[in-house]
């Protein structure tokens, strides 16, 4: 069973910086793609980066060059450096595993 402990989420104003992390136990982390997902109130999850086993990153549109998923297999754990936020960015963030395996979610919220 996959486990995931997140941590980073907060409240920041608009053009502020947060650093989320997500360390999972219970798979071969290293031969897992990784990704984040994000939830806002009364909206679908939505799909923000993901990371491959070979480091190669992709993601949304609405989040490219403002945010960075990276990745320390001794570790375990997938982070997502996440600058110039928007208040659009509120949301509850998730790291998922390319199985579907998602934690809890952290809860970022971005306002003045």
């Amino acid at each position: 069973q996959v486990q995931f402990e997140e941590f980073g989420g907060g409240y920041v104003q608009p053009g502020g910086s947060l650093r989320l992390s997500c360390t999972a136990s219970g798979i071969t982390f290293s031969s897992a793609a990784m990704a984040w997902y994000r939830q806002a109130p009364g909206k679908e999850r939505e799909w923000v980066a993901t990371i491959t086993t070979g480091h190669n990153t992709f993601y949304t549109t609405s989040v490219k060059g403002r945010f960075t998923i990276s990745r320390d297999n001794s570790r375990n754990t997938v982070y997502l450096q996440m600058n110039s936020l928007k208040p659009e960015d509120t949301a509850a963030y998730s790291c998922c595993t390319a199985a579907g395996s998602c934690g809890q979610g952290t809860q970022v919220t971005v306002s003045s």
